[in-house]
C-alpha cells in the first residue's frame, strides 16, 4: 500500500477548526527515526507479542469461549488495552505490507477473539465478562477503567481501517461505543480519560455527531463530582474544579495530559474558544513550571503525578513514558489548533528525550519511570548479568508502557508535516519522503545529529507555493538556500517561508546551527540550583559513571565555557560530547558542614564523556546525571 493510498490516522483529517492539518503521505527513510521503526518492527514488536503471550493478556480473551473459564490472568482490569495498543501499531506495520507472517497471525487471532467474545449488546472487556468476577460492568468508574479501554480499542480500529482497509476492528469498536452513547447520554465519566480523544476520531471516521457529543461530555462532566474518589483525591482524577477552570496541569501526569489532548480534538471540531483558553492557559503553565528538561512530565512516585510549581527532583522524577506521549500527543493537536511551532519544539524535545529513553537500546526493555539522576548507592546496584535485575525490565505487572512505545514508533512519520491552503510546513526533520497537495518532497538528513536537511522537490502543482521551514527554539542564525541562492528572509514566530513557483529538482538547503548548550534552571526550581544541563540539538546529555573514569559524577564540577566548547565527536553512529570538568575534593563527612568564609576552586582537572540522555543504562545500572554541578565560590577564586 503506497503513502497516497493510506487515510491519515490520530487526528490527521481536515477539522473544522484547525490552523493547519497533517500530512498523512509520508514515510521516514532513513536516519535515526528509521533506525528506531526498524527496531520497532525487527525486535519490540516481536518482544512485546511474547510478552503479552506469556503474561496472558490473550489467554483473557480466549478463555471467555470456554464453558469453565480459567482464572482472569493479572492484577488490572485493563489488561486489554494492551492489545488494543500493540494492534494499533501492528496496522501500521502490516499497511506497509512487510511485516512478518507471525505478525499477521497475532493480528487475526486477537481480532478474530475479539469479534467473537463480544457481548450481545456490544461490552468488551475480558475482567467484567468473567463469570466469576465480582466487579460488575460499569460498577467503578473510577477504578475500572472500561471507557479507557474502549478508547484503545477505538483508537487500534481507525488504525485498522485506515491503514489496512480492514473495517472488522470497526464494528466491533462501534458496536462498544454506541453502548456507551446510550449507557453515558446524561451522567457519568471515566476515572481515566483517553476515550474523548478516540470518541472524536471514531466521529471523523464515521460522521456520527453523537460520538463528538459524549466526547465533549466528558471533558465538561469532569469536575463536577460525579466519581468516587478513593485511595487518592479528586485533583488526582483531575475532578476537582472543572476543566475550563483548572488553574494548573495536576494530579496524575498521564490522565491529565490525555484529558487535556481530548479537550484539544474536541476544540478542533467545535471551536469552542473557551475550551481552547484553557488549554492554552494549562500549556503554557507546564512549560514554564512543571516539565522537566528532557521534556518529561510528572514527579511524585506516590501517585504518578505532577507535583507542584517548580518540584522536579531529578533523582526522584517520575516522568512515566506513558506522559511523554501524552504530552506529544497534547502538544500535537495544540499544533493543529494554532500552527505554532513552541508547540512543536517541546513534542521535539519530548520525543528525543523523555520518549525515547524509554526503551532499552535492543529494543527489548523499558523504563516505566524515567529520571534525571542515578545515585551510585542506588539499591538497584547489579545488572543482570551479576544476577540481579536490569535497569530497564521486559515487562511489567503494569505493562502500559511496552506496547504504547510499539504504537507511537510505528506512526511517527504521521508527524512530520502538515499544510494548510497554499502552503507545507515540514514539522519535524528525517530523512523521508512527504507528498502532500502541492509538493512532493524528498529529505535528506542526519538530523539530530546535525543540521544540514536537504529537500528535494519531486512533484510541484502549478502556481506559487508556500514551503514552510520550522526552525526550532535552540537554533539561532539559520539558513537557506534555494538551487544554490541564499534565501534572504527571516524565521518568523518559529518558521521561515520560502514562496515560489516550484519545479522537479529544486533543491532547498536548510542549516541550523547546533552549538552545545549550558543550560541553568529557574531560581525556584530547588533541585537543580547550582547546577547545569548540558544538550545539542534536540538531545539533552547525561553523564554515566562508566564515561567518567577519574571522578565519581556527582563531583565533577563543569562550567559553561567549558560546556560550549566541548568536543564534538562520533562515536558508533552517535554524537557524543568531551568535556573538561573540575574533580571536587572529597566532601566533608559532616551532613550540613559550617562554610569557610573563602573557598577556592578545585585545580584537578578530568575529561567527561556526555552521551545523549535516552541512550543512558544500556551498559549497566551505575550512577548518572543530567543535571551536574557547576563551580561556584566564594572569597577568593583558584589561581
Amino acid at each position: 500500500m503506497t503513502s497516497k493510498q493510506v487515510k491519515p490516522l490520530a487526528g490527521a483529517v481536515r477539522t473544522a477548526s484547525g490552523a493547519v492539518r497533517p500530512v498523512p503521505g509520508a514515510r521516514i527513510t532513513g536516519g535515526l527515526l528509521h533506525h528506531w521503526q526498524r527496531r520497532n518492527s525487527t525486535a519490540t514488536i516481536p518482544h512485546t507479542i511474547e510478552q503479552l503471550r506469556a503474561a496472558g493478556n490473550v489467554a483473557n480473551l480466549s478463555r471467555l469461549l470456554e464453558q469453565d473459564p480459567a482464572p482472569y490472568r493479572g492484577r488490572y482490569p485493563f489488561l486489554d488495552t494492551d492489545l488494543y495498543k500493540t494492534l494499533e501499531g501492528l496496522a501500521y506495520e502490516l499497511g506497509d505490507g512487510d511485516a512478518p507472517e507471525p505478525v499477521r497471525e497475532f493480528y487475526e487471532e486477537v481480532v478474530g477473539l475479539l469479534e467473537r467474545v463480544q457481548a450481545e449488546d456490544g461490552y468488551l472487556n475480558s475482567f467484567f465478562q468473567d463469570p466469576a468476577a465480582t466487579r460488575k460492568p460499569w460498577q467503578d468508574l473510577a477504578w475500572g477503567h472500561e471507557l479507557y479501554n474502549l478508547g484503545h480499542l477505538i483508537q487500534a480500529a481507525v488504525a485498522a481501517g485506515r491503514r489496512m482497509g480492514d473495517d472488522r476492528l470497526l464494528r466491533v469498536a462501534g458496536r462498544f461505543a454506541d453502548l456507551v452513547v446510550e449507557r453515558f447520554a446524561e451522567t457519568g465519566v471515566c476515572g481515566h480519560p483517553e476515550v474523548e480523544m478516540a470518541l472524536v476520531e471514531l466521529y471523523r471516521e464515521t460522521g456520527e455527531r453523537a460520538y463528538l457529543d459524549l466526547a465533549g461530555a466528558f471533558v465538561d462532566r469532569r469536575g463536577a463530582g460525579q466519581l468516587k474518589h478513593s485511595i487518592f483525591p479528586g485533583d488526582y482524577f483531575q475532578d476537582h474544579v472543572p476543566f475550563r477552570e483548572l488553574p494548573s496541569v495536576t494530579g496524575h501526569a498521564v490522565r491529565m495530559a490525555y484529558l487535556a489532548a481530548g479537550a484539544a480534538d474536541v476544540f478542533l471540531e467545535t471551536g469552542d474558544r473557551s475550551l481552547f483558553e484553557a488549554l492554552e492557559r494549562l500549556w503554557d503553565d507546564m512549560v514554564a513550571a512543571k516539565l522537566y528538561v528532557t521534556g518529561g512530565l510528572g514527579s511524585r512516585h506516590s501517585d504518578e503525578a505532577i507535583g507542584d510549581r517548580y518540584e522536579l527532583p531529578s533523582e526522584r522524577a517520575y516522568s512515566e513514558t506513558c506522559a511523554a506521549i501524552a504530552v506529544m500527543q497534547w502538544a500535537w493537536r495544540m499544533f493543529l489548533a494554532t500552527g505554532g511551532a513552541k508547540y512543536l519544539d517541546v513534542f521535539e524535545r519530548v520525543l528525543y528525550n523523555a520518549y525515547a529513553v524509554g526503551l532499552s537500546a535492543d529494543g527489548k526493555a523499558f523504563f516505566y519511570d524515567n529520571p534525571l539522576q542515578r545515585r551510585p548507592d542506588h539499591e538497584q546496584r547489579s545488572g543482570a548479568e551479576d544476577g540481579g535485575e536490569p535497569l530497564r525490565r521486559a515487562w511489567f505487572g503494569c505493562p502500559c508502557c511496552p506496547p504504547n512505545i510499539v504504537r507511537w514508533m510505528a506512526q511517527l512519520a504521521d508527524y512530520l508535516a502538515a499544510e494548510r491552503d497554499g502552503a507545507l510546513l515540514v514539522a519535524s526533520y528525517a530523512s523521508a519522503r512527504i507528498e502532500s497537495a502541492g509538493l512532493d518532497l524528498a529529505m535528506e538528513t542526519a538530523y539530530p545529529w546535525d543540521g544540514d536537511v536537504r529537500l528535494t522537490v519531486e512533484r510541484a502543482a502549478d502556481g506559487p507555493y508556500a514551503l514552510v521551514l520550522r526552525i526550532p527554539g535552540w537554533a539561532r542564525g539559520a539558513t537557506v538556500t534555494v538551487n544554490g541562492e541564499p534565501h534572504a528572509g527571516d524565521p518568523e514566530d518559529g518558521w521561515l517561508t520560502v514562496e515560489r513557483r516550484w519545479s522537479a529538482g529544486d533543491e532547498i538547503r536548510l542549516a541550523l546551527p547546533m552549538p552545545v548548550r549550558a543550560h541553568g534552571s529557574h531560581p525556584s526550581l530547588d533541585a537543580t540550583r547550582g547546577a547545569v544541563a548540558v544538550a545539542r540539538g534536540p538531545l539533552v546529555y547525561c553523564v554515566e559513571q562508566q564515561d567518567s573514569p577519574a571522578a565519581a559524577v556527582d563531583d565533577l564540577l563543569v562550567g559553561v565555557p567549558e560546556i560550549v566548547n566541548a568536543n564534538i565527536e562520533r562515536r558508533d553512529g552517535t554524537v557524543v560530547l568531551g568535556v573538561t570538568a573540575c574533580a571536587a575534593p572529597p566532601p566533608s563527612a559532616e551532613l550540613y558542614p559550617e562554610l569557610p568564609l573563602e573557598q577556592a576552586l578545585p585545580e584537578t582537572t578530568v575529561t567527561a564523556t556526555f552521551v545523549p540522555y535516552f541512550l543512558w543504562g544500556n551498559r549497566g545500572p551505575e550512577a548518572m546525571r543530567v543535571w551536574v554541578r557547576t563551580p561556584m565560590t566564594t572569597g577568593k577564586k583558584a589561581t
